[in-house]
């Protein structure tokens, strides 16, 4: 059993239009939110208590999550007023967290089916000050790298470069001992990737690469947001209950379809993202388009890549 940190402040730049009314970990991804797939993760993985660090758009976090019960949880809630970067965040997430349990901080745009709780495993074999997960890539160029020795302790961290040493790559899952965490500034911004861990291997502490090659995605922008809910879609296409959908409704590519929707007569559906409590009229044609929650598409409208809610229509690039 032990504790996390869900880091969900950013502001999603990269994700936009898509972010504009929504905080990035909060999209749908096959019908749940980015951090409810995190927070299964982390359930499965023995997690009893999680702190969701935020920041641009906290208010939305709340009513959604509550006090974690839902999923036999403790779900705390802690609000940067001003953004501390991923070091500052921790640091001050972990006020909330008592005891010497190791802490888990989860990046909040990863989607991941690695073992949580072989890394943690891993993390405490190795009386680890800190263990991240790494996978290898086939290029590392446009990551950096996290070169290991034989025994998987990390040697350096390497920002992107021509030539990478190493194909290992940050995937943004880490294991962190209590007292690692407490020697971070708390109020200050910090970066634990430019900063932390490069100073805590320069100062000759017990740093380790976890290697899992399991499925891992950065859902970082639209391109690999709609990847992402692919994946998680069986067949062609999923929708969460209390939808419904007209018989002659042609639904294919993956689309993923949220609660409370209701699908006309002839509406043809491809690739799509499709919010909670959407009504899509008769004969609609969307192809590779995010509809936000609550939107109304009228009948007979045709829309291709394009982000859809009650108060935008703009395109997107996938």
């Amino acid at each position: 059993m032990t504790v996390g940190i869900l880091l969900v402040g950013g502001f999603g730049t990269r994700l936009k239009p898509l972010t504009n009314e929504s905080p990035k970990p909060m999209l749908p991804v096959a019908g749940l939110p980015v951090t409810e797939h995190q927070i299964l993760a982390a359930k499965r993985a023995g997690i009893h208590t999680l702190v969701l660090a935020t920041s641009y758009l906290a208010e939305v976090f709340t009513p959604y999550f509550g006090d974690g019960s839902r999923w036999a949880m403790k779900i705390l809630y802690a609000v940067e007023k001003e953004p501390l970067g991923t070091g500052g965040a921790i640091r001050n997430a972990a006020q909330l967290l008592g005891g010497d349990e190791p802490i888990v901080v989860f990046n909040g745009d990863v989607l991941s089916r690695h073992s949580i709780a072989d890394q943690i495993a891993f993390h405490t074999a190795n009386k680890a000050d800190v263990t991240l997960h790494l996978i290898d890539v086939e290029d590392a160029r446009a990551f950096g790298c996290v070169p290991t020795d034989a025994d998987g302790r990390v040697t350096a961290f390497l920002e992107k470069m021509e030539n990478p040493v190493s194909r290992s790559i940050n995937a943004g899952c880490y294991v962190f001992s209590p007292e690692v965490i407490d020697e971070i500034p708390l109020g200050h911004v910090v970066s634990i990737e430019r900063e932390t861990f490069p100073q805590l291997v320069a100062d000759g502490r017990a740093v380790f690469g976890f290697k899992d090659q399991s499925y891992w995605l950065d859902v970082g922008s639209p391109a690999a947001l709609f990847k992402g809910s692919r994946d998680l879609v069986v067949g062609e296409y999923q929708v969460m209950p209390g939808s419904t959908i007209a018989a002659d409704a042609i639904i294919t590519g993956g689309t993923s379809i949220g609660s409370g929707c209701s699908i006309g007569a002839g509406a043809r559906i491809h690739d799509c993202i499709i919010g909670n409590d959407v009504t899509i009229g008769a004969g609609a044609e969307l192809i590779h388009s995010f509809i936000f929650h609550g939107t109304a598409v009228q009948a007979g409208v045709k829309k291709s890549h394009h982000y859809l809610s009650t108060t935008a229509d703009l395109p997107i690039s996938l």
